[in-house]
């Protein structure tokens, strides 16, 4: 039997795994670092919390994670012509004591089982509408393309730069970023502008990660993306994680194989809802599984990180998908 990584590798390299990699499991997820520690999130269920880029969050009950707050009185930028007024980056300039606790829990992790995966989140687009709000920033995409484009550049030197503290301290296997670029329906820009304002930056930032020993990018984008894989690629993503069924996974698994993996394919919201039942869960992840295949695919809810809204839903699946994998392999 394969180790869980070997698993992994075989599976999105169109080796011989010998079962459905399940979920998240070879992931080890890092979620702590002097940064995440002085950068104040939204927790569930509880009251607006504004984070260190000055954005206020916070997390409905029954909602899959954190919204930003976009009133008036919250918006961070007011006037993205000076957007320089209003967005101050976070420091990153800590001390290597201040790295020395979380580089003592990486060092626990079994890296011949797991990779090693610092969570990153938002992502360069998710942090361009953070801070206008998303109708001002899709509208500015149009109307103020050079302060957007400057803003971008300004987000992607942060990210290039905490991508050296990452890759300094922790010397991760992966990443796992976070950056949701659509809808269920459709991609939140076109195609064109897409290659114009946001490949650029995710070519230096996932090129810099690839070029200091970072094996694996798993990107999230829970929505509709299919149109924008030729980019994913190009831009050095290796798995794909959230696409949800909206997407032709079988045309793009047939087109992409060995280039990109798709996991995902179990639309959480057709799954992860209060009236949930083992009968509902196993229905549908038997079907994705029976459709999708066993090539370039790994099975997962579309939430962006191994647990569901409503408990119980996610192991539920995990069970379905271990069935599911001594009935096709």
């Amino acid at each position: 039997m394969l180790s869980i990584k070997q698993n992994l590798l075989e599976t999105i390299h169109g080796g011989k795994p010998d079962r459905y990699v399940n979920q998240y499991e070879f992931m080890s997820m890092v979620m702590g670092n002097p940064h995440t520690a002085n950068n104040h999130r939204a927790e569930y269920g509880k009251g607006p919390v504004k984070n260190a880029w000055g954005v206020t969050e916070v997390w409905p009950e029954g909602t899959p994670g954190a919204f930003p707050v976009h009133d008036d009185e919250h918006i961070v930028i007011k006037d993205i012509t000076h957007w320089k007024d209003y967005v101050h980056a976070p420091r990153l300039d800590y001390s290597d004591a201040e790295w020395e606790p979380f580089i003592a829990e990486v060092e626990k992790i079994d890296r011949s089982q797991y990779f090693v995966t610092p969570f990153i989140a938002p992502g360069i687009f998710e942090q361009c509408h953070h801070l206008q709000e998303i109708q001002n920033c899709l509208i500015n995409f149009y109307e103020e393309p050079e302060a957007i484009q400057e803003l971008i550049d300004y987000l992607t030197e942060w990210e290039l730069q905490y991508a050296e503290k990452l890759c300094k301290y922790f010397k991760p296997d992966a990443i796992f970023h976070h950056d949701d670029w659509g809808s269920q329906a459709s991609t939140f820009i076109s195609p064109a502008m897409f290659e114009e304002f946001l490949l650029p930056a995710y070519k230096q930032i996932y090129g810099y990660y690839k070029s200091h020993g970072v094996e694996l990018i798993v990107h999230h984008s829970d929505s509709y993306g299919e149109t924008l894989v030729p980019y994913m690629v190009e831009m050095g993503i290796d798995i794909w994680q959230g696409t949800m069924s909206s997407n032709n996974i079988p045309a793009i698994i047939e087109k992409y194989g060995g280039k990109l993996t798709i996991m995902g394919g179990i639309d959480s919201a057709s799954i992860d809802r209060p009236d949930w039942t083992p009968e509902l869960v196993e229905k549908e992840v038997r079907r994705v599984c029976q459709t999708y295949g066993t090539k370039y695919f790994i099975p997962n809810l579309t939430q962006g990180l191994g647990f569901s809204t409503f408990p119980g839903v996610y192991e539920e699946a995990s069970k379905v998908i271990d069935q599911m994998s001594k009935e096709l392999f």
